[in-house]
């Protein structure tokens, strides 16, 4: 049995309702039966779609502390060096996952440690797949401390078709993989700002489950 997410349990209800009022009225409005069974398996459809959309699948990753898992589902669009500048203030390892529609939209946290800085930032609403859009796009930042002082900074981009990003985190939280942090309603992309000695384990266009795929791997100081 497919799990509904939270953020979709009333806009399915909602949508339910008002399907089967209108396809109810149609069947009453039209003598002939063409049209209403029409619409009726377009709605059908429609309603699919969006249960698919919202569905929330349990997941459970085994990996220590010293491994990055994938905070979502889709495809990795970007691996290169960057400056962060919103609050890291310095060089670091860019890994993006750009969700389709067709992807879950849960995101979960990508490692343990404790959440010190979540700020959201209104913005464009550009399709998620370009660079600027990690700055100039709706977005949620969220940094977390790791239990060996490394500083992790992943960021929920809004994209074209996107109309809410949802963050749970607070900062002071206590976080955990397996745990979702947040949620992005019809888009589009989350990044990931580790540190540059981190040993990447994923490629570019390489298609990623959130909570099982394992990013990269950190090298902590003995």
């Amino acid at each position: 049995m497919i799990k509904i997410h939270k953020e979709g349990r009333m806009l399915l209800l909602v949508l339910f309702l008002a399907l089967t009022i209108v396809n109810t009225l149609l069947f009453f409005i039209f003598d002939n039966a063409i049209v209403p069974t029409i619409a009726l398996v377009i709605s059908i459809g429609f309603f699919i779609f969006f249960t698919h959309f919202f569905r929330s699948p349990e997941r459970i990753v085994l990996a220590d502390e010293h491994y990055v898992v994938a905070p979502a589902d889709g495809k990795i669009v970007v691996i290169e060096p960057v400056e962060e500048h919103e609050y890291l203030k310095e060089k670091r390892l860019q890994v993006s996952i750009f969700m389709s529609p067709f992807d879950v939209h849960a995101n979960w946290y990508p490692i343990a440690g404790k959440v010190i800085h979540v700020a959201h930032h209104d913005g464009r609403k550009m399709a998620a797949y370009l660079p600027k859009s990690s700055t100039e796009n709706e977005r949620s930042t969220v940094v977390i401390e790791t239990q060996h002082k490394q500083l992790v900074l992943m960021r929920q981009i809004a994209g074209a078709l996107a109309r809410r990003i949802v963050t749970y985190a607070k900062v002071g939280d206590n976080c955990k993989i397996n745990q979702q942090f947040g949620f992005i309603k019809f888009g589009s992309r989350v990044d990931l700002y580790l540190p540059l000695d981190s040993e990447i384990l994923v490629d570019l266009n390489e298609e990623v489950v959130g909570n099982e795929t394992i990013i990269a791997k950190l090298k902590h100081e003995v």
